[in-house]
């Protein structure tokens, strides 16, 4: 069972895109948008080609998200197309999310381990003196 379901799918020769329209089926309310566009890239496997996401639409009442993408061939007609907000959210939301893991590698790389010949300490026994 897929979790995406095609609602429809359309060649713009106009604006030379594609333009997909699909249903998201248990993810109302989990679903971000840069993971929409990474499920649907390898879906309808769209690399090398730039998927924007133009809206994501929770239903009420269900557990669906209806979201629709454009698909471009070339970033600078894309830039041409769409208004440039949606470009700048997208790179904050890309932003954050490579800060966030620089953020944690850090944290990995202070646990420094001490080879186990280290660790075992000999004390020499007190000498009894009688």
């Amino acid at each position: 069972m897929s979790l995406i379901q095609t609602l429809s799918d359309v060649n713009n020769t106009f604006l030379s895109r594609r333009e997909l329209t699909c249903d998201f089926a248990g993810l109302g309310g989990k679903l971000k948008t840069l993971e929409a566009v990474d499920m649907i890239t390898k879906e309808f496997k769209l690399d090398g080609k730039i998927v924007i996401p133009m809206r994501l639409k929770t239903n009420v009442g269900m557990l669906k998200v209806t979201g629709t993408f454009y698909v471009y061939d070339d970033e600078g007609l894309a830039k041409k197309h769409i208004n440039p907000t949606i470009f700048s959210r997208l790179e904050k939301t890309k932003a954050k999310i490579a800060e966030a893991e620089k953020v944690e590698v850090p944290a990995e790389e202070k646990t420094v381990e001490v080879p186990a010949e280290e660790k075992t300490v000999e004390v020499p026994a007190e000498e009894k003196t009688e």
